[in-house]
């Protein structure tokens, strides 16, 4: 066999991540192990030296000098293929501080390149406030750093996975609140950006701390069963290869990708607990030269074994919003025994482990106008981003409102839908033909009058799903209803028909008759529980006007959800309903006026 089987790390957690006194040899080293050029490595010896000179004296919680962390937030920069200009800003990302003058003296020595970054890193962290406003003002800073520049969020992100990996030594309740932060801010920002390994261990480890009991059960039973299922993968890449090879493709590697440990919670919750449906749990990795050969490669592993339906993804026609492309599919090899293999190019590869890292490589590779056309096309929500921040400044929404809609129209589950010209069009899972029609602009929803899906005519309230074909039909004088609130699940469109109807965010355009409920349910907070709630009121068919979850880790603060009953009777029974969910202690009723 030409190809060696590589086992790829699964991010595994331990119980306390790998440090070392950082001094400029073991940097160095590590940078010269990254292929960093000799000049880029002269010109960060000397920023190296003035963060040395800088944090001089300064200890860490761990009793390390303060350097350790910023020299590990600078390498994990750099193992992203991030530009110089960033990997020094990581070193430096904590010095202005530690003193007041030394931004000017980064400017002076380093350049205005720099100086920017630090201090644009420095404004991210200056977060004063507490509960949901600190959870609030955490993202409009974001807001305001992928707005100045991406390569702000991506050291953020890198300072916050190095600070978390050195968590154990933090108070427990300072702890599990960067925990709770992490996962429900940098995780799914991650995410967004593609960049899986960083999503990947953010999610492990804020899991560590907030869920410690799940996150011991589910490592424990992996280390049962992985070694099993790695033994399986070797057995039978020979026979995958050999097959490539026929048909002559050459794979450039085979690898095995584990399945990280709150990914595999979170399915495992989906299947009540059953295992045998983690047909991913190590998943078989296959890179090919081109396109060509991915799609070939699917053909003979189908061909070979009987794939599972439903389980193929394209991911190269359709990719996700954060740019990840890749075909996925499942096939059984054997009774009762499936396997996950995912097929891709070199560039897919590349670009699916460091999501918008990745492009930082055409600029150093002298082509910048090609990776700033491919950061357009692929990461498009960045832009839409700032148009939804636009959109709720000039409404003036509440905190809770602005960070609950911020969660919904960002970092939920994703669609993938198609305009008439084959333009795909990204919305969250449950979205509907008016949540496209305002997306694509605020003219086409108010003068919508009717939608086709794939080429036939459907209600406004029907959900979408991936991959189909959206069209709006639209009429000159036509106008938005007040019912259109309850039938888009967008907070975007929801606040274009209000200004389109002129009501006011702050109250509900109701009809005399109607009254609005509100229920508050009370309970212990757990992964999952707001979802349980809103499948009971989907199962019952009642639109949610709103839900607003600001516990913040206060437990007696309730989830409170409104809707519009359509009689006293829907009141009744959907109360019991959500007194009978795991970990609901009260549920209250209020009608509004």
């Amino acid at each position: 066999m030409f190809l060696q089987i590589l086992r790829l790390s699964s991010q595994r957690i331990t119980p306390q991540a790998r440090t070392m006194t950082m001094g400029w040899e073991n940097y160095e080293r590590e940078l010269s192990s990254l292929n960093l050029a000799v000049k880029d490595r002269e010109f960060l010896k000397k920023v190296f030296d003035f963060a040395a000179q800088i944090h001089a004296g300064e200890k860490r919680l761990s009793g390390e000098d303060y350097l350790t962390h910023s020299a590990a937030v600078s390498l994990k920069l750099a193992k992203l293929k991030m530009d110089r200009a960033t990997i020094a800003a990581g070193l430096l990302h904590d010095v202005a501080e530690t003193t007041p003058t030394s931004l000017a003296e980064i400017r002076k020595k380093f350049g205005e390149e720099i100086a920017f970054l630090v201090d644009a890193v420095t404004k991210v962290e200056k977060v004063k406030a507490s509960g949901t406003d600190r959870a609030l003002e955490s993202v409009r800073k974001m807001f305001m750093a992928v707005a100045e520049d991406i390569r702000v969020v991506i050291i953020k992100l890198a300072d916050r996975l190095h600070n978390m990996e050195t968590a154990d030594w933090l108070a427990p309740e300072k702890r599990e609140r960067i925990a709770g932060e992490t996962l429900s801010l940098y995780a799914p920002l991650a995410e967004r950006l593609g960049m899986w390994n960083v999503k990947a261990q953010l999610e492990d480890l804020s899991m560590k701390y907030l869920y410690p009991q799940e996150y011991e059960r589910i490592s424990s039973e992996v280390k049962k069963i992985a070694p099993e299922r790695e033994r399986y993968l070797k057995k039978i890449a020979p026979q995958v290869e050999a097959e490539l090879l026929k048909e002559n493709i050459r794979p450039l590697e085979l690898s095995y990708r584990a399945k990280h440990l709150y990914s595999i919670w979170q399915k495992l919750k989906r299947y009540d607990g059953d295992w045998t449906h983690l047909a991913d749990l190590i998943a078989l990795r296959i890179i090919v030269p081109d396109i060509k050969d991915c799609y070939a490669a699917v053909g003979i592993i189908h061909k070979l074994w009987k794939p599972v339906p439903g389980k193929f993804k394209d991911y190269i026609a359709l990719p996700k919003p954060n740019g990840y492309q890749s075909l996925h599919t499942s096939v059984f090899t054997k009774a009762r025994t499936m396997v996950e293999f995912q097929i891709r190019t070199p560039q897919m590869h590349r670009e699916a482990e460091a999501g918008i890292a990745a492009h930082w490589a055409w600029s150093e590779a002298g082509k910048p106008k090609e990776g700033l056309k491919i950061l357009g096309q692929k990461f498009n929500w960045i832009r839409q981003l700032h148009d939804w921040h636009k959109e709720f400044k000039k409404e003036r929404s509440s905190s809770e409102e602005l960070l609950e809609a911020f969660k919904i129209d960002f970092f939920q589950d994703r669609i993938f839908v198609l305009t008439p010209k084959g333009d795909v069009i990204d919305l969250p899972k449950g979205a509907t033909p008016l949540d496209f029609a305002y997306h694509i602009h605020s003219e086409i929803g108010n003068r919508a009058s009717g939608a086709k899906v794939d080429g036939r005519m459907v209600a406004f309230e029907r959900e979408l799903q991936s991959g189909e074909v959206v069209e709006i039909i639209t009429q000159k004088n036509k106008r938005p209803s007040p019912e259109w609130l309850s039938l888009v699940k967008t907070n975007l469109a929801k606040n274009r028909i209000r200004r389109a109807l002129r009501i006011s965010p702050k109250r509900t355009f109701l009809e005399p008759e109607e009254k609005l409920v509100e229920v508050k349910i009370y309970g212990k907070s757990r992964v999952g529980f707001i979802k349980d709630i809103t499948s009971i009121f989907a199962k019952n068919r009642i639109n949610i006007q709103t839900l607003i979850s600001a516990r913040s880790g206060n437990e007696e603060a309730p989830i409170r959800v409104r809707f519009i009953p359509k009689n006293k009777a829907e009141i009744e029974k959907i109360k019991p309903k959500l007194e009978k969910i795991a970990g609901v202690k009260k549920v209250t009723t209020e009608v509004r006026s």
